[in-house]
């Protein structure tokens, strides 16, 4: 039987209010199951409005235990009702530490566990350092109902040696949940197109199909620019969204044939890790 697996992402702009933003993003879970989809990812940090862009210690009132948090407790029961896997991007309590986290929802609602961002950015409207720890979880490759899926956490989507790494663990596909936009210090730069550009790389180079879902809206001055994408192991894009709209794309692959064409292209094969001790 063949393999295949449906990658579903979600963009929509966000509120103060976590109810309505847990709400909204259920709602477009459910389009995008009827769409068919097996994996359906939310953009980084949905439950309430990117809070990073200044430091502020009110806003670590917002962090919960993952096991607890409402993004969790909500959507567990909707990825079991409609059979779908759900990555869960959360702030995360752990005692006094707190995290960039993502909880893995399988097809029957159960939490496979957390994966901790391990790139942390600190600059202009981006000042994540003052709010989360780097992970310590390592990178994370999940075998869910629908297949093996990788998943980094915005910062993380520009590192080339997160995406190697995850497809070394035998990731199906990556996932990207993000909160990107514009960049306060320089109003005349636009990243929007190399960000996908460097996870267009890592397809190319991992023979594997990724998955970006960003927030769009004005947030308070901060603009983020959507532009959410699903792209095939070469690279090209499979579905897409635009900088301003809201809603769902999907796209369909058989990941049989991708295993196929990628053992074909050698790129693990002739790997010299004898060569790559600059790296550590």
């Amino acid at each position: 039987m063949t393999r295949s697996i449906t990658l579903a992402a979600l963009q929509a702009s966000f509120t103060g209010d976590e109810d309505t933003n847990i709400a909204r993003v259920a709602d477009l879970v459910r389009d995008a199951a009827g769409q068919g989809a097996d994996v359906i990812l939310p953009p980084e940090l949905f439950s309430g409005p990117y809070f990073c862009k200044t430091q502020e210690e009110t806003h670590f009132a917002r962090a919960r235990e993952w096991q607890s948090h409402p993004a969790v407790t909500r959507l567990a029961p909707l990825a079991a009702e409609l059979g779908v896997v759900i990555p869960v991007s959360i702030f995360e309590r752990d005692g006094p530490h707190t995290y960039n986290s993502l909880v893995m929802l399988d097809a029957d609602g159960t939490a496979l566990g957390v994966y901790r961002k391990s790139h942390i950015p600190d600059g202009p409207g981006y000042q994540e350092k003052f709010y989360f720890r780097p992970g310590d979880t390592g990178f994370k490759v999940w075998a869910t109902k629908k297949g093996r899926v990788g998943a980094g956490i915005c910062w993380d989507q520009w590192f080339p040696e997160a995406a190697r790494a995850m497809a070394l663990m035998g990731a199906d596909v990556l996932l990207y949940p993000t909160a990107i936009g514009a960049e306060p210090q320089d109003p005349s730069l636009d990243t929007a197109a190399r960000w996908r550009r460097a996870m267009q790389g890592h397809a190319v180079s991992n023979v594997i199909p990724v998955c970006a879902a960003n927030r769009v809206g004005d947030e308070d001055g901060q603009v983020f620019y959507g532009t959410s994408f699903i792209c095939d192991q070469t690279g090209e894009i499979a579905a897409e969204l635009g900088r301003t709209e809201e809603g769902v794309i999907t796209a369909c692959f058989d990941l049989d044939e991708i295993e196929t064409e990628r053992a074909a292209w050698g790129f693990f094969r002739d790997r010299r890790t004898d060569l790559y001790g600059r790296l550590l």
